[in-house]
């Protein structure tokens, strides 16, 4: 392959750095321990400096919009310039996600984790200065959201360059990733276990040697670094709890009952704003600006919702707040939250799960200690508990939640309590919601993971997806021979089976049917007689890989899909041959998804696209095969794959032939695009198009 100087392109100072850094790795062969190690520790003081200089340009910009601007708002506005601030925050950091680096929009961690396991762990550099500058903006003008989310993504953005420019494989690049995102947890809260716990538990999704000496490397350097700036004292100062009486033990337990429906609140109101917002027909660059003012409308009533509100967690572990005023900033502090990352600001919500978890656990350890004052610690222990019950339940992360409570309070007088209410409230969230405040995310875009790593390309379609929208039934009052006849016109082995309300009653087959007559069932039975009741179904929203696994148990060769709502009401069938074209569904939309992230990563625009094109009947290609008119075909076009009328997607070979109506997907540059959809539709305007 040319070099950049080879092809008369000018070489990059990237470049140059990924040639002496090869030369050097070539020429003395370092052992592959020695290797970690160093860029564990580079990794970890660059994170740890990072974190300093976010830190540092979070209070700036406080400084600016709340002593300066703020001071001069409320001459003229009262109370109202509160409105102000957070939406002039905005104005900056909304324009820089949308026009230089949309992967800094929102918590950050999801992007992190799909970049692991998508794409070889390779970060864009520009997202270190893009997510700084935006998250300062935000949360520095009383956004609210947590410094975590921006300081892990930053720390792994700057591992991942770290892993490129030393031309690393794949596996040490995510390696040094993971190094990144613990050595900014550490950095940021003085907390390196907890900072290598999140790493491994989160970000990796699994626990092995390998990785657990480099990130614990990285978040020891950089916890070293930050501590000679930022302090060598936890971020709460906390006073002595521990268990007055074992029945406290039952009143932990309660609390560990109560944070998973605060987490799910937090989690369900969060995506829903994010859907509201992205569906949205409005410049994505002010759509920040939008949330802010409902931000800026609520901090009017409720102003303590404003920011990461670290300082007001602290008050409640002291057992200075009112109940009243905890109660209700557990929704004030939600709304907020969905109101600055759901509208696409940018920041984490490690630090608002925690507050909302504080305010839970204050308010419930007011009411027992006034029922139970003999028995009962100060609200403040239960304030501590309810923060890693809170984020706990929201991430599934109960390691992390355990530890990060204990470092960021230094107490290990609550540990039994604070495991307990913990390990609770992540085994009731996952029984109400598979999916994490992080994994949630990935799953939306198809992406399933298990132990860090993408999984099952059926888990990305659903059911409605890839059902056939022809709900044929069969009435049960039909005998054996009517039956048949239905499922010869319907070209079908097998129907639901409905009662005279058109209520699913059961399914019949052709084997039912033969079975039924070898055993000498008269023609004129009506087939609710032999017809299975007993009957499986699927659901619109199910993923195939929920159904594939059902009808592997049952070894039965269809399902009916009924709706939720009404689950005795057919909408549709699912056959063992949908499964065939859920699965090149899903490889079409995997590859679509890959495809954008490699735009990212490359930096730049590469000017190729996916495009849908719809054969008609005047179409040049109408009736042909691909060997056909693989001649005619632009040389750097590529057909991916073809959705026909009946709603089969199929994935193209040579064989492929295409009919009026077929929509086609098409992999193809900006040069070549006219030419293609020439060969293809032969006029333009007759090419209907999907970016």
């Amino acid at each position: 392959m040319a070099t950049e100087k080879q092809s008369g392109k000018p070489q990059g100072v990237f470049y140059r750095i990924q040639q002496f850094n090869q030369h050097f790795l070539d020429r003395y062969l370092p052992s592959e321990n020695t290797i970690l190690l160093l860029t564990a520790i580079l990794v970890g003081i660059l994170t740890g400096y990072g974190a300093v200089g976010f830190i540092w340009l979070l209070n700036q910009a406080h400084w600016l919009f709340f002593d300066v601007i703020l001071t001069w708002l409320r001459t003229p506005f009262g109370k109202f310039a509160i409105v102000f601030i957070p939406v002039l925050g905005s104005l900056i950091s909304g324009p820089l996600i949308s026009f230089f680096a949309k992967e800094a929009k929102g918590h950050g961690v999801p992007e992190v984790m799909q970049a692991i396991a998508l794409n070889g762990g390779r970060i864009r550099p520009a997202v270190v200065v893009i997510k700084a500058a935006a998250s300062a903006a935000c949360i520095g003008s009383g956004g609210s959201a947590g410094r975590e989310g921006p300081i892990v993504q930053i720390g792994s953005a700057l591992g991942s360059v770290l892993g490129q420019l030393f031309r690393l494989s794949e596996a040490r690049i995510r390696n040094l990733v993971a190094c990144g995102a613990a050595a900014g947890i550490a950095a940021v809260f003085n907390a390196p276990i907890a900072g290598s716990i999140f790493a491994l538990e989160i970000i990796l999704g699994e626990f092995t040697t390998s990785y657990f000496g480099s990130v614990v490397i990285s978040a020891v350097t950089a916890s070293i670094v930050s501590r000679q700036y930022l302090g060598d004292t936890p971020a709460f100062v906390v006073p002595s709890y521990s268990m007055v009486s074992p029945w406290e033990t039952l009143l932990y337990l309660l609390l560990g009952i109560l944070a998973p429906l605060v987490a799910w609140a937090f989690v369900t109101s969060l995506y829903w704003f994010e859907d509201k917002f992205d569906a949205w027909r409005f410049p994505d660059a002010l759509k920040p600006a939008v949330g802010a003012v409902l931000l800026g409308v609520l901090a009017i009533f409720v102003p303590n919702s404003l920011g990461a509100g670290l300082e007001f967690i602290g008050e409640a572990l002291a057992g200075n707040v009112p109940i009243t005023l905890m109660l209700l900033l557990i929704f004030g502090k939600l709304f907020a939250t969905d109101f600055t990352l759901g509208s696409g600001n940018s920041g984490g919500v490690f630090a608002p799960s925690l507050f909302m978890g504080a305010m839970l656990g204050g308010a419930f350890g007011m009411v027992v200690h006034q029922i139970f004052p003999a028995i009962t610690a100060s609200p403040g222990a239960y304030a501590l508990v309810g923060m890693a019950a809170v984020f706990a339940a929201a991430t599934h992360a109960s390691i992390t939640g355990i530890i990060i409570v204990f470092e960021m309070s230094g107490d290990y007088r609550l540990i039994l309590p604070l495991m307990l209410a913990t390990v609770v409230s992540t085994l009731i969230s996952m029984a109400m919601r598979k999916e994490t405040i992080y994994t949630l995310k990935l799953v939306r875009r198809g992406i399933q993971l298990q132990s860090g790593r993408d999984v099952d390309v059926m888990q990305g379609i659903t059911v409605a997806e890839a059902m056939r929208d022809e709900a044929y039934t069969i009435p049960y009052n039909l005998d054996l021979t009517e039956t048949v006849a239905q499922l010869n016109e319907y070209h079908r082995r097998g129907l639901p089976v409905v009662d005279e309300n058109g209520d699913l009653y059961g399914i019949i087959t052709i084997s039912d049917i033969k079975r039924a007559i070898e055993q000498g069932v008269p023609s004129n039975t009506p087939i609710k007689e032999i017809a299975v009741t007993n009957v499986l179904v699927a659901y619109p929203d199910e993923t195939m890989a929920e159904v594939m696994r059902r009808l592997s148990v049952r070894a039965v060769g269809r399902l009916p899909v009924v709706s939720r709502e009404n689950p005795k009401k057919v909408i549709g069938l699912i056959r063992r041959e949908d499964f065939i074209r859920a699965y090149n569904l899903a490889l079409a939309n995997r590859a679509k998804v890959q495809h954008r992230m490699d735009q990212l990563r490359l930096r730049k625009v590469d000017h190729t696209e996916f495009a849908e094109l719809e054969i008609t009947a005047d179409s040049p290609v109408a009736g042909k095969t691909v060997t056909e008119i693989a001649k005619e075909l632009p040389y750097d076009a590529v057909i991916v794959s073809v959705r026909h009328p009946s709603g089969l997607v199929e994935v193209v070979h040579g064989n492929t032939r295409f009919q009026p109506g077929d929509k086609v997907t098409v992999f193809v540059t900006d040069e070549s695009r006219g030419k293609l959809l020439e060969s293809l539709v032969g006029k333009v305007s007759s090419a209907n198009t999907e970016r």
